[in-house]
């Protein structure tokens, strides 16, 4: 039996809590063809030449095989359309702005600032749901419940109902991207949590068209302009991308976010001394310990040549994010945790017309999550280092991690 590639161990699960050597690895040849026909990308400027090349399709329907060790994309749901980040243009562009008309500039340029209120009450509440302890799980207490309870306010979930969310972003998310484990079941689960979010989605969303509110899913139902108007798929497929996809990156990103500070208390203690360092901080970490690695498989639309390599038209294609984000060719000493960087060009985001659009309320729920809990937690420090990971070699992030503090300062102490 051959070896087995540095892709193929990043995939393993005794590498998740250090792929980084292993990227380092794949980037001395920047495209490598894998034994499942898949061609893995891994270094920075070829990563960003195809995010903006038109011969690259984000639509699965364009790929002439599914690898093996690719399962379907984390939003797709059997018999539905792909999602509007799973199309490509015309479409894509079409659906994208009917979106953002809901959820950014310039229709509401203020629809997430807008809700830094609700979001400081809901991570202070968080916290306070630990003071009476002097140990906590980072990911199950605080970082888990944070953005899920976020999204359920910007849609419109009834409180009641926000638990059973959660339910189905655990569901959805394990069974995406290599993992370990047993797929096939993972894929089961999957499955069956899409199918009862959209349904419940579908339901939301007609409970609005007769009686719309103040939230997100309202917009999106009753908003007609130029670009006409979203279809009841349309709506099922964005809120469900916004639950699943916004809710998991976003708690790997607080997760990875205080791991990486207490890794680093030199920095820590500099953004207790200077809260606005916390903007730089963020950026850092969607480079240094982003919480996408690879997204979802992209397609060749035509014959594509990088360097000595060609890509097949048809083939899938894996762009390795992180790989891409700690090339030292491109980025001065990518392994050192450094939010001062003069110049920080990051793929945590992605890039091109697929740039993640929820990028903003990413940014602003983990600026408001570590300012609070560290602000917070007295003399804070790692119980397991490194800790337990997500079986998604995709979506990268500590499944727990138990953290000791001395106590939780009250409030009023951290104003």
């Amino acid at each position: 039996m051959a070896p087995a590639t540095a892709f193929e161990q990043v995939l393993d699960q005794s590498s998740r809590s250090d792929p980084y050597p292993l990227y380092g690895e794949l980037r001395q040849e920047p495209v490598s063809r894998q034994e499942d026909g898949s061609y893995v990308v891994s270094t920075y400027r070829e990563i960003v030449a195809l995010l903006h090349d038109p011969r690259v399709s984000s639509d699965g329907r364009n790929l002439s095989y599914l690898p093996t060790s690719q399962p379907p994309p984390l939003d797709s749901a059997p018999g539905q359309d792909p999602p509007f980040i799973r199309r490509d243009p015309p479409e894509h562009d079409r659906l994208r702005r009917l979106v953002m008309s809901q959820f950014g500039p310039p229709q509401s340029p203020n629809k997430i600032d807008g809700m830094r209120p609700q979001m400081e009450e809901i991570i202070s509440s968080l916290v306070d749901g630990i003071a009476d302890r002097t140990q906590a799980d980072i990911v199950e207490d605080i970082a888990h419940p944070f953005p899920v309870l976020v999204i359920c306010r910007l849609l419109g979930v009834p409180r009641e109902d926000e638990s059973r969310f959660r339910g189905w972003a655990d569901a959805a998310v394990e069974g995406f991207g290599p993992g370990a484990g047993d797929q096939a079941e993972r894929e089961r689960k999957r499955t069956e949590a899409m199918a009862s979010l959209r349904q419940y989605l579908g339901g939301l969303a007609e409970e609005r068209r007769a009686r719309p509110a103040d939230d997100l899913i309202s917009g999106l139902v009753t908003y007609e302009g130029p670009d006409g108007r979203l279809t009841p798929e349309d709506v099922e497929g964005t809120a469900s991308l916004l639950l699943i996809a916004g809710h998991e990156t976003t708690v790997n990103l607080i997760s990875n976010g205080v791991l990486t500070l207490l890794r680093h208390p030199q920095i820590l203690e500099r953004l207790k001394r200077e809260p606005d360092l916390v903007i730089k901080t963020v950026e850092e970490l969607l480079r240094y310990e982003p919480p996408v690695h690879f997204p979802v498989l992209r397609a060749a639309l035509d014959d594509i040549t990088i360097g000595d390599t060609t890509i097949p038209k048809g083939a899938p294609i894996v762009l390795a994010l992180a790989a891409g984000s700690r090339d030292p060719a491109c980025i001065p000493h990518p392994e050192q945790f450094d939010p001062d960087r003069e110049s920080n060009e990051h793929l945590g985001f992605g890039g091109g017309i697929h740039y993640c659009f929820g990028a903003p309320l990413a940014r602003l729920e983990t600026q408001l999550a570590l300012t609070e809990i560290f602000s917070r937690l007295e003399n804070p420090r790692l119980l397991a280092d490194p800790p337990p990971y997500r079986p998604s070699s995709a979506l990268r992030g500590p499944s727990h991690l138990s953290v000791a503090f001395d106590r939780v300062l009250p409030r009023a102490a951290t104003r």
